[in-house]
């Protein structure tokens, strides 16, 4: 098993920063692949970001390309994702998600295991 827990969410005004972090703990030798989603209310869980385990690699959502930042710091394993230019439109519950398979980064689906979230609040 795998623990996941998401910190930093909080209410910014529109243009502002945000770092969020996720600490993993648990089995996390056989993690692949880790990822940033969000789910606003009445939509469904889109995909933000991903990162493989080794950091080598990062995949974004095109409406957050040149905004956001996913970064690994290997010697202290947390997960980060920098939010810069913030609009109202990046107001959602943000999870962490963490595979431990190949599958395709984007599907939600294909992660086996999710932190409870944090709330990000943009103001216009």
């Amino acid at each position: 098993q795998v623990q996941l827990v998401e910190s930093g969410g909080r209410l910014v005004q529109a243009g502002g920063s945000l770092r969020l972090s996720c600490a993993a703990s648990g089995r996390t030798f056989n993690i692949y692949t880790m990822g940033w989603f969000r789910q606003a209310p009445g939509k469904e869980r889109e995909f933000v970001a991903a990162i493989s385990w080794s950091g080598g690699s990062t995949y974004y959502a095109d409406s957050v390309k040149g905004r956001f930042t996913i970064s690994r710091d290997n010697a202290k394993n947390p997960v980060f994702l920098q939010m810069n230019s913030l609009k109202p439109e990046d107001t959602a519950v943000y999870y962490c998600a963490a595979k431990e398979n190949r599958r395709y980064y984007l599907l939600a689906s294909n992660y086996n295991y999710w932190g409870q979230g944090t709330q990000v609040t943009v103001s216009s």
